[in-house]
Protein backbone atom coordinates (compact mmCIF):
# COMPACT_ATOMS: atom_id res chain seq x y z
CA UNK A 1 0.00 0.00 0.00
CA UNK A 2 1.31 3.46 -0.84
CA UNK A 3 1.64 5.76 2.13
CA UNK A 4 0.37 9.07 0.82
CA UNK A 5 1.12 12.50 2.24
CA UNK A 6 -2.56 12.88 3.21
CA UNK A 7 -2.54 9.64 5.18
CA UNK A 8 0.71 10.58 6.91
CA UNK A 9 -0.80 13.93 7.94
CA UNK A 10 -3.91 12.21 9.27
CA UNK A 11 -1.86 9.83 11.39
CA UNK A 12 0.03 12.73 12.94
CA UNK A 13 -3.20 14.67 13.60
CA UNK A 14 -4.77 11.76 15.53
CA UNK A 15 -1.67 10.92 17.53
CA UNK A 16 -2.38 11.33 21.26
CA UNK A 17 1.05 12.82 21.99
CA UNK A 18 4.01 14.20 20.08
CA UNK A 19 6.27 11.43 18.82
CA UNK A 20 9.78 11.43 17.39
CA UNK A 21 9.83 12.12 13.68
CA UNK A 22 10.60 9.04 11.60
CA UNK A 23 13.11 9.39 8.79
CA UNK A 24 11.01 8.11 5.92
CA UNK A 25 12.91 8.26 2.61
CA UNK A 26 11.12 10.36 0.03
CA UNK A 27 11.05 7.44 -2.39
CA UNK A 28 8.72 5.53 -0.06
CA UNK A 29 6.12 8.24 -0.54
CA UNK A 30 6.75 8.52 -4.26
CA UNK A 31 7.37 4.90 -5.21
CA UNK A 32 5.51 2.78 -2.67
CA UNK A 33 6.59 -0.16 -0.54
CA UNK A 34 5.56 -3.07 -2.73
CA UNK A 35 8.21 -5.49 -4.00
CA UNK A 36 7.38 -5.13 -7.68
CA UNK A 37 10.24 -4.45 -10.07
CA UNK A 38 8.96 -1.04 -11.13
CA UNK A 39 8.58 0.20 -7.55
CA UNK A 40 12.02 -1.14 -6.63
CA UNK A 41 13.59 0.59 -9.63
CA UNK A 42 11.86 3.81 -8.64
CA UNK A 43 13.24 3.56 -5.10
CA UNK A 44 16.70 2.63 -6.39
CA UNK A 45 16.91 5.68 -8.64
CA UNK A 46 15.68 7.94 -5.84
CA UNK A 47 18.25 6.53 -3.41
CA UNK A 48 20.99 6.93 -6.00
CA UNK A 49 20.03 10.56 -6.56
CA UNK A 50 20.02 11.13 -2.79
CA UNK A 51 23.58 9.83 -2.49
CA UNK A 52 22.76 6.53 -0.79
CA UNK A 53 24.47 3.98 -3.06
CA UNK A 54 24.10 0.98 -0.73
CA UNK A 55 20.32 1.49 -0.56
CA UNK A 56 20.22 1.94 -4.33
CA UNK A 57 22.19 -1.28 -4.85
CA UNK A 58 19.86 -3.28 -2.61
CA UNK A 59 16.80 -1.92 -4.43
CA UNK A 60 18.29 -2.71 -7.85
CA UNK A 61 18.93 -6.26 -6.68
CA UNK A 62 15.37 -6.46 -5.38
CA UNK A 63 14.09 -5.26 -8.73
CA UNK A 64 16.14 -7.93 -10.51
CA UNK A 65 14.72 -10.62 -8.23
CA UNK A 66 11.17 -9.43 -8.87
CA UNK A 67 11.69 -9.18 -12.62
CA UNK A 68 12.90 -12.77 -12.88
CA UNK A 69 15.49 -14.48 -15.05
CA UNK A 70 13.45 -14.20 -18.24
CA UNK A 71 13.05 -10.42 -18.04
CA UNK A 72 15.56 -8.68 -20.35
CA UNK A 73 16.00 -5.98 -17.70
CA UNK A 74 17.41 -8.36 -15.10
CA UNK A 75 21.04 -8.29 -16.26
CA UNK A 76 20.97 -4.51 -16.52
CA UNK A 77 19.49 -4.19 -13.05
CA UNK A 78 22.19 -6.43 -11.60
CA UNK A 79 24.86 -4.42 -13.41
CA UNK A 80 23.40 -1.25 -11.92
CA UNK A 81 23.46 -2.88 -8.49
CA UNK A 82 27.12 -3.77 -8.97
CA UNK A 83 27.97 -0.20 -9.90
CA UNK A 84 26.23 1.09 -6.80
CA UNK A 85 27.97 -1.45 -4.55
CA UNK A 86 31.30 -0.13 -5.84
CA UNK A 87 30.19 3.41 -5.01
CA UNK A 88 29.22 2.18 -1.55
CA UNK A 89 32.71 0.73 -0.99
CA UNK A 90 31.55 -2.90 -1.01
CA UNK A 91 33.47 -4.54 -3.89
CA UNK A 92 32.65 -8.08 -2.75
CA UNK A 93 28.93 -7.51 -3.18
CA UNK A 94 29.66 -5.68 -6.44
CA UNK A 95 31.56 -8.67 -7.81
CA UNK A 96 28.68 -11.04 -7.04
CA UNK A 97 26.08 -8.80 -8.68
CA UNK A 98 28.25 -8.12 -11.73
CA UNK A 99 29.09 -11.80 -12.24
CA UNK A 100 25.37 -12.55 -12.26
CA UNK A 101 24.76 -9.70 -14.69
CA UNK A 102 27.49 -10.87 -17.06
CA UNK A 103 26.22 -14.46 -16.91
CA UNK A 104 22.84 -13.33 -18.21
CA UNK A 105 21.83 -12.40 -21.73
CA UNK A 106 20.54 -8.88 -21.25
CA UNK A 107 23.73 -6.84 -21.73
CA UNK A 108 24.74 -5.68 -25.18
CA UNK A 109 27.63 -3.70 -26.67
CA UNK A 110 28.58 -0.82 -24.35
CA UNK A 111 26.41 -2.24 -21.55
CA UNK A 112 28.55 -5.39 -21.55
CA UNK A 113 31.73 -3.34 -21.65
CA UNK A 114 30.71 -1.08 -18.79
CA UNK A 115 29.76 -4.09 -16.65
CA UNK A 116 33.15 -5.68 -17.38
CA UNK A 117 34.88 -2.44 -16.46
CA UNK A 118 32.99 -2.33 -13.17
CA UNK A 119 33.90 -5.97 -12.57
CA UNK A 120 37.55 -5.03 -13.09
CA UNK A 121 37.14 -2.15 -10.63
CA UNK A 122 35.63 -4.51 -8.05
CA UNK A 123 38.50 -6.97 -8.50
CA UNK A 124 41.10 -4.21 -8.16
CA UNK A 125 39.46 -3.00 -4.96
CA UNK A 126 39.72 -6.54 -3.60
CA UNK A 127 43.40 -6.75 -4.52
CA UNK A 128 42.82 -9.25 -7.33
CA UNK A 129 44.86 -7.48 -9.99
CA UNK A 130 45.02 -10.47 -12.32
CA UNK A 131 41.24 -10.73 -12.60
CA UNK A 132 40.99 -6.97 -12.95
CA UNK A 133 43.31 -6.96 -15.97
CA UNK A 134 41.49 -9.90 -17.60
CA UNK A 135 38.10 -8.22 -17.27
CA UNK A 136 39.53 -4.92 -18.47
CA UNK A 137 40.90 -6.50 -21.65
CA UNK A 138 37.50 -8.02 -22.37
CA UNK A 139 35.84 -4.63 -21.86
CA UNK A 140 38.06 -3.06 -24.52
CA UNK A 141 36.06 -4.82 -27.23
CA UNK A 142 33.16 -2.42 -26.75
CA UNK A 143 34.30 0.64 -24.77
CA UNK A 144 37.80 1.41 -26.05
CA UNK A 145 36.68 4.99 -26.74
CA UNK A 146 35.75 5.62 -23.12
CA UNK A 147 38.39 7.82 -21.44
CA UNK A 148 37.58 6.35 -18.04
CA UNK A 149 38.49 2.90 -19.41
CA UNK A 150 42.00 4.14 -20.15
CA UNK A 151 42.22 6.07 -16.90
CA UNK A 152 41.44 2.92 -14.96
CA UNK A 153 43.84 0.90 -17.10
CA UNK A 154 46.60 3.35 -16.17
CA UNK A 155 45.69 3.26 -12.48
CA UNK A 156 45.67 -0.54 -12.55
CA UNK A 157 49.04 -0.60 -14.31
CA UNK A 158 50.44 1.58 -11.53
CA UNK A 159 49.36 -1.03 -9.00
CA UNK A 160 50.90 -3.69 -11.23
CA UNK A 161 54.18 -1.72 -11.22
CA UNK A 162 53.98 -1.61 -15.03
CA UNK A 163 54.98 1.98 -15.81
CA UNK A 164 55.22 1.53 -19.64
CA UNK A 165 51.61 0.27 -19.79
CA UNK A 166 50.50 3.04 -17.45
CA UNK A 167 52.09 5.66 -19.74
CA UNK A 168 50.41 4.28 -22.85
CA UNK A 169 47.02 4.08 -21.14
CA UNK A 170 47.09 7.55 -19.60
CA UNK A 171 48.21 9.03 -22.92
CA UNK A 172 45.13 7.52 -24.56
CA UNK A 173 42.91 8.85 -21.78
CA UNK A 174 44.36 12.34 -22.24
CA UNK A 175 43.73 12.18 -25.97
CA UNK A 176 40.06 11.42 -25.32
CA UNK A 177 39.55 13.82 -22.38
CA UNK A 178 42.45 16.30 -22.21
CA UNK A 179 40.83 18.61 -19.64
CA UNK A 180 39.45 16.03 -17.19
CA UNK A 181 41.01 16.81 -13.78
CA UNK A 182 40.91 13.21 -12.58
CA UNK A 183 42.79 12.05 -15.65
CA UNK A 184 45.23 14.96 -15.37
CA UNK A 185 45.97 14.06 -11.76
CA UNK A 186 46.61 10.42 -12.67
CA UNK A 187 48.81 11.56 -15.56
CA UNK A 188 50.94 13.40 -13.02
CA UNK A 189 51.08 10.30 -10.86
CA UNK A 190 52.24 8.18 -13.80
CA UNK A 191 54.82 10.75 -14.86
CA UNK A 192 56.17 10.93 -11.31
CA UNK A 193 56.53 7.16 -11.12
CA UNK A 194 58.40 7.30 -14.42
CA UNK A 195 60.87 9.79 -13.00
CA UNK A 196 59.52 12.73 -15.01
CA UNK A 197 59.09 15.17 -12.15
CA UNK A 198 58.73 18.35 -14.23
CA UNK A 199 56.08 16.74 -16.42
CA UNK A 200 54.26 15.46 -13.34
CA UNK A 201 54.13 18.95 -11.86
CA UNK A 202 52.69 20.39 -15.05
CA UNK A 203 49.91 17.80 -15.09
CA UNK A 204 49.12 18.53 -11.44
CA UNK A 205 49.05 22.27 -12.11
CA UNK A 206 46.47 21.70 -14.83
CA UNK A 207 44.43 19.37 -12.61
CA UNK A 208 44.40 21.91 -9.77
CA UNK A 209 43.31 24.68 -12.12
CA UNK A 210 40.59 22.54 -13.72
CA UNK A 211 39.14 21.40 -10.38
CA UNK A 212 39.88 24.17 -7.83
CA UNK A 213 37.28 23.05 -5.29
CA UNK A 214 37.02 19.34 -6.03
CA UNK A 215 38.84 16.20 -4.91
CA UNK A 216 41.15 15.95 -7.92
CA UNK A 217 42.25 19.57 -7.51
CA UNK A 218 42.88 19.02 -3.81
CA UNK A 219 44.93 15.90 -4.49
CA UNK A 220 46.90 17.75 -7.17
CA UNK A 221 47.71 20.61 -4.82
CA UNK A 222 48.85 18.15 -2.17
CA UNK A 223 51.06 16.41 -4.74
CA UNK A 224 52.53 19.75 -5.80
CA UNK A 225 53.31 20.63 -2.20
CA UNK A 226 55.27 17.40 -1.82
CA UNK A 227 57.03 17.54 -5.20
CA UNK A 228 60.80 18.17 -5.30
CA UNK A 229 60.38 21.68 -6.76
CA UNK A 230 56.92 22.75 -5.54
CA UNK A 231 54.71 24.89 -7.72
CA UNK A 232 51.79 26.83 -6.32
CA UNK A 233 48.34 27.36 -7.77
CA UNK A 234 46.76 30.75 -7.09
CA UNK A 235 43.42 31.85 -8.52
CA UNK A 236 43.45 28.81 -10.78
CA UNK A 237 46.70 30.01 -12.44
CA UNK A 238 49.82 27.91 -12.13
CA UNK A 239 52.76 29.90 -10.81
CA UNK A 240 56.36 28.77 -10.94
CA UNK A 241 58.80 29.62 -8.11
CA UNK A 242 60.72 31.90 -10.48
CA UNK A 243 57.63 34.12 -10.88
CA UNK A 244 56.55 32.92 -14.31
CA UNK A 245 52.76 32.98 -14.15
CA UNK A 246 52.24 30.94 -17.28
CA UNK A 247 50.31 27.71 -16.83
CA UNK A 248 51.79 24.29 -17.42
CA UNK A 249 52.63 23.41 -20.98
CA UNK A 250 50.54 20.92 -22.84
CA UNK A 251 52.17 17.56 -22.11
CA UNK A 252 53.67 15.54 -24.91
CA UNK A 253 52.20 12.11 -25.05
Amino acid sequence: MILTAILAAALVATSPAPAPKLAVPAEVLNCGLDKGADSSICRALAAQKAGRPADAAAEFEGAAASAGADDPRTSRLLAAAGNMWIAAGQPGKAAVALDRALAGKGLFAEQQGEALLDRARAAEAQGDLKTARVKLKLAAESIADDPFYWYFSAALAVREADVPTAKLAIARALTLAPADPTILFEAGHVASLGGEDAKAREYWIRAAAADPNGPSGKAAREALAMSPAPLTVTNQIATRPDGDGEGGATPKN
